[in-house]
């Protein structure tokens, strides 16, 4: 493996080409198809589509967090468009029961015996609209499925077919009516993605775009560009990307950062730490490399960390945000070399 900094034997310095020992070309042509078809819908959100994927291929859930209208939702549906697998949306509202996403035992006079009905969860890809519009109860019930990929009804346990993955929408600004997600909830979820405005150029073009579809359905020429089977297979080939030991530490030293921090209210878990690990791997192969780097750990760290800490009262008040300090400590980590 070349050092940090420094380019592989076959390779000139001012070549960026090398041999990978893992065969990551079919991956990557398939997630630039799974690109293009997103981004001729989604205009200037390239940043939240790369780390959508990197999801896909880390196998986590997702956590999307933003003002109305920025194509949180139209984006998940997209993904489950161009992606060959099962598809469902649920809108949590204050009214909705566990039961309404998980399934209930119904009573078959024919059988004389109950049978389990699944409900909207069992399917391949979720979308959870307004997260925090459900009440904790109704929350708590993915807890298991989020985890663990099953939900266990009336003692008896059912798994869920891969690839599962979660996707969850909610508005940081409109606060009336909501649920604030549990420390323990948020932890479930591999990244959370903030989603900003676009910028005046890419608005233009969104205007422009939406004028001359008239009345065409934006999505309608979507196509399916990847299978399921293909995504549990790079799924698999992901968890074989090559991290070095220093690496390790790397991510580790970031991680315990979080719980010596006087900015912090609350600290990482290690769960943080195997999801950084986990998501670094899956920028090492979306960016077509079979060995994590330290800028790979650094894209993961801010979308993996910003959910599980938790700023100090007083730093709150200053306007300091979770993600400014996780800026200052991967600043104050030394990268190795």
């Amino acid at each position: 493996m070349p050092s940090f900094g420094s380019t592989p034997d076959n390779a000139s310095s001012g070549d960026v080409h090398f041999n990978n020992r893992i065969n990551l070309a079919p991956l990557s042509e398939s997630l630039e198809k799974v690109r293009r078809e997103l981004s001729s819908v989604i205009v200037g959100q390239e940043k939240m589509i790369d780390q959508l994927l990197v999801a896909l291929l880390s196998n986590g859930h997702v956590l999307l967090e933003g003002v109305p209208g920025v194509a949180k939702t139209i984006t998940a549906k997209l993904l489950a468009k161009t992606t060959d697998i099962g598809f469902s949306r649920i809108q949590f509202t204050p009214d909705l029961m566990p039961s309404d996403i998980l399934g209930t035992s119904v009573y078959d006079q024919k059988k004389t015996e109950f049978e389990f009905r699944k409900g909207p969860v069992f399917s391949n890809l979720i979308l959870i609209d307004e997260i925090n519009r459900a009440p904790a109860k109704t929350q708590a019930a993915l807890f298991e499925v989020m985890e663990e990929r099953q939900v266990t009804i009336d003692g008896k346990r059912y798994e869920m077919d891969a690839p599962f993955l979660v996707v969850a929408t909610q508005n940081p600004i409109e606060q009336e009516g909501t649920y604030r997600l549990p420390e323990a909830q948020l932890d479930r979820f591999l990244f959370k993605i903030s989603v900003d405005y676009p910028k005046l150029s890419q608005e233009i073009d969104i205007i422009m775009r939406e004028h001359k579809l008239q009345s065409h359905d934006k999505l309608e020429n979507i196509k399916p560009v990847i299978s399921g089977k293909q995504i549990s297979e790079f799924q698999a080939l992901v968890k074989q990307i090559i991290i070095e030991p220093q690496l390790v530490e790397y991510i580790a030293k970031i991680v315990i950062n979080t719980r010596e921090n006087a900015f912090l209210y609350l600290g990482a878990s290690p769960r943080a730490s195997i999801a950084i690990l986990n998501a670094s791997k899956g920028f090492a192969a979306l960016r077509g490399r079979d060995f994590v780097t330290p800028e790979d750990i650094k894209d993961a760290a801010i979308p993996v960390l910003q959910h599980r800490i938790i700023v100090t009262p007083e730093r709150e008040m200053e306007g300091l945000t979770s993600t400014e300090i996780i800026k200052q400590i991967l600043e104050s980590v030394e990268i190795p070399r």
